[in-house]
């Protein structure tokens, strides 16, 4: 397979995994669907995950991959960077997407080891806010007993053991193709890209 032709299967999957992380880290800030948490954050009242606001999926996952994912992707085409040059500046850019991934990647492993942020009564909400698995180092994660200690959003930490693991395999899947572009890249630039045009 010429390297430009290896860099459009690259870069194709790059979007679509660029968009899950989005999306995902979009999701987090409304834990069941409802966007009163995220108002009751902005007012200063600790209602969102913390490492939702870092936003590794929506800056790391998300715009750091997306735009390595675009050169990489002119670097198949025949009229554009299908030349060594573009190949070269692929593996930078590439590099850059790793480092996002690596941020998306380690910001969803944390939130997934903390837990959410969750109250532990219906009847008396505002007093019992906080993150009752912080120190659990992921625990929490086998023993799905301990799960009830979250009442508040409904079924928060279903929502957020599915949007984290989610990020967590699109920003491992980013990892590894953004390091396949890094080899590729260097082997275009080298070899050239099969384009006809070096």
């Amino acid at each position: 397979m010429c390297t430009g032709a290896c860099s459009k299967f690259i870069a194709i999957p790059l979007y679509v995994l660029a968009l899950v992380s989005v999306i995902c880290n979009i999701m987090l800030f409304f834990p069941a669907f409802d966007t009163q948490f995220a108002k009751a954050d902005k007012k200063g009242n600790a209602r969102i995950t913390d490492e939702v606001k870092y936003m590794g999926g929506l800056i790391g996952g998300g715009i750091m991959v997306l735009i390595p994912a675009i050169h990489i992707h002119l670097t198949s085409a025949k009229n554009c960077c299908a030349n060594r040059c573009g190949m070269f500046l692929s593996i930078g850019f590439a590099a850059a997407g790793v480092l996002g991934a690596i941020f998306s990647l380690s910001v969803a492993s944390v939130g997934l080891a903390n837990g959410p942020v969750c109250s532990s009564s219906k009847e008396y909400p505002e007093n019992h806010w906080g993150r009752p698995f912080a120190n659990s180092s992921g625990s929490y994660l086998s023993d799905k007993s301990l799960w009830s200690l979250c009442k508040i959003p409904e079924n928060v930490i279903e929502f957020n053991v599915g949007l984290f693991s989610t990020l967590l395999v699109a920003a491992s899947l980013e990892l590894i193709l953004c390091a396949i572009q890094m080899v590729n890249g260097l082997f275009g630039c080298l070899c050239g890209t099969c384009s006809g045009k070096e």
